[in-house]
């Protein structure tokens, strides 16, 4: 009566290996969806970027008022009437 059962049970195991271990195994789906969720919040992210960069492409193809910000942020120009004071921020 032992040997049957060591013989079921090594069949039982040699039948569980494909599922768990073999090529499209459960580890492997879980490596994979694994992957495809870091994929999908990567391409979230950039789909976000990719929109923001969009508008303000359109922003500076469109207004002036882009443009003018840009110009007094980033290179500190400021109009012929206009007068430029900074003041230190508290930290």
């Amino acid at each position: 009566m032992r040997w049957p059962s060591i013989v079921l049970a090594l069949l039982v195991v040699a039948l569980q290996y494909p599922l768990w271990i073999g090529k499209g195994g459960w580890l492997r789906v879980w490596e994979v969806e694994t992957q495809l969720t870091a994929s999908k919040e990567a391409n979230r992210r950039l789909e976000q970027r990719n929109s923001s960069l969009e508008a303000e492409v359109r922003d500076l193809k469109t207004g002036y008022e882009a443009v003018e910000e840009r110009a007094r942020f980033e290179l500190g120009l400021t109009k012929s009437d206009e007068v430029f004071v900074q003041t230190p921020q508290a930290r």
